[in-house]
């Protein structure tokens, strides 16, 4: 490989970084094609890139991207992505199925280094679109609280207090039950 061709590649490498929010840098001994095969095919389902470069190449891209990345040694595949829950949950998963390859060696999490056991934490959060789910979740939950209590309040008279309203309710409903009693009606029934 010229010296051309590793600079495109260095290049390629490092406008993929920029954009990424997560690097993690594996070592993919012991996967055969159709693994490998695999695990790019769920990454990028997942959004993710997968590219296996040489050591030099991946920390010069690294560096040239204003992060400062460790001294890698052996094979090693660095994965870019945007999301870093999702792309830790898919190395992990896949990891599990087979016989835990590829390994983690590290990698870097909006500019921090970040370790296997940070990895494997990332791996067990949700990804970005469930946790946006959950947040709107939460906010519907206390919209419809707020608009049930304004609805109450609504139909409270004039200048009577909520817990005064309440009481109301319950004397109404009281006599309500004592007239139905009198006249025969069953509420059991």
């Amino acid at each position: 490989m010229n010296k051309s061709q590793k600079e495109q590649l260095v290049s390629e490498l490092k406008s993929k970084i920029d954009g990424a929010t997560a690097l993690y840098f594996t070592d993919f001994t012991g996967l055969n094609v159709k693994r490998m095969t695999d695990l790019r095919r769920r990454l990028r389902k997942a959004g993710v890139e997968y590219v296996v470069i040489k050591n030099t190449l991946a920390l010069r891209a690294v560096n040239e991207s204003g992060l400062t990345g460790s001294k890698l040694k052996g094979p090693t595949g660095v994965v870019v992505s945007k999301d870093a829950a999702a792309a830790a949950k898919v190395l992990i998963d896949f990891a599990k199925e087979n016989e835990q390859r590829p390994a983690l060696k590290g990698g870097l999490v909006e500019g921090e280094v970040v370790s296997e056991a940070e990895v494997k934490k990332l791996a067990t959060l949700p990804t970005k679109e469930v946790a946006l789910g959950l947040l709107a979740g939460a906010m519907n939950g206390v919209l419809m609280v707020f608009a049930l209590a304004l609805a109450q309040h609504a139909g409270m008279p004039p200048g009577m207090t909520h817990e005064e309203h309440q009481a109301q309710m319950r004397k109404e409903a009281e006599l309500k039950r004592r007239g139905d009693a009198a006249m025969g009606f069953d509420q059991d029934a």
